[in-house]
């Protein structure tokens, strides 16, 4: 008798096991995800969470994965950088992804009773997601313009691209304004924030070499005063001596 409850009770908690496993789908299994299954995944770490509910993290083994393909870089890449697509496709595909990503935002930014966040590492992650695709999503959308346009030397012509570009940058900045928050992230937070300053502030202006930093400069200044991070310190020093060296090269 003792060992049928035992048996029944094993059973039970398989079940019970088996559900849980089954409340969250995720299509893991895919090699890339598109702005579909982004639609379908953001949606459901939004609102298919009780407010108790951990959501996926680095941390746990079991939904790592779901975190890793959600801020996995390739799944844009795979397409924007494919050279047999149409430009005009990929500026469908890169707007797509944009969107999907501004609602990406909102997924990892609750904080605890302390005000420090609970996801920092995971929305550290989505925010570089960002800043890599707009890089492709702006590029695409000056390559367009430049060949849809008569003229691709008139005024109006470069006007629109450097636009362009002007908005590409302040969006990078909002990236810095996180630096307010800073006693908010964990050390290996603020050290992931770090390494996004790095690689995709440094990217930005080799990128864009004769672009107006201005804006950013000043935001740096600004930011060096506030932050207490030396790693951080060190990213933003580097980005203004960066930008420095580009207007020597100017001259």
């Amino acid at each position: 008798m003792i060992k049928i409850r035992l048996t029944l009770l094993a059973v039970i908690c398989l079940f019970i096991t088996s559900c849980e496993t089954e409340k969250h789908k995720f299509p893991t299994e895919k090699r890339y995800w598109d702005t579909n299954d982004y639609a379908d995944v953001v949606r459901e770490l939004l609102y298919g969470y009780e407010q108790d509910e951990k959501l996926p993290t680095f941390d746990d083994p079991k939904t790592r994965v779901i975190v890793e393909k959600l801020t996995d870089q390739q799944n844009f890449k795979v397409v924007l950088d494919d050279n047999e697509l149409g430009l005009k496709h990929k500026n469908e595909i890169a707007k797509d992804f944009f969107n999907r990503w501004r609602d990406m935002q909102d997924i990892y930014q609750a904080t605890d009773r302390k005000d420090n966040y609970l996801y920092d590492k995971e929305m550290i992650e989505v925010w570089q997601f960002g800043l890599s695709l707009q890089l492709k999503y702006f590029k695409l959308g000056n390559d367009n313009i430049l060949i849809s346009a008569d003229d691709p030397d008139s005024y109006q012509t470069k006007n629109n691209v450097n636009s362009n570009i002007k908005t590409l940058i302040k969006n990078f900045l909002i990236y810095l304004d996180e630096i307010n928050n800073e006693k908010a992230f964990s050390e290996q937070g603020k050290e992931l924030f770090a390494k996004g300053i790095d690689n995709y502030f440094t990217e930005l202006i080799e990128f864009y070499p004769n672009a107006n930093y201005g804006s950013m400069e000043k935001k740096i200044e600004l930011m060096l005063n506030k932050t207490q991070t030396e790693k951080i310190k060190n990213s933003l020093t580097k980005i203004k001596e960066l930008i420095e060296s580009k207007k020597q090269q100017e001259l």
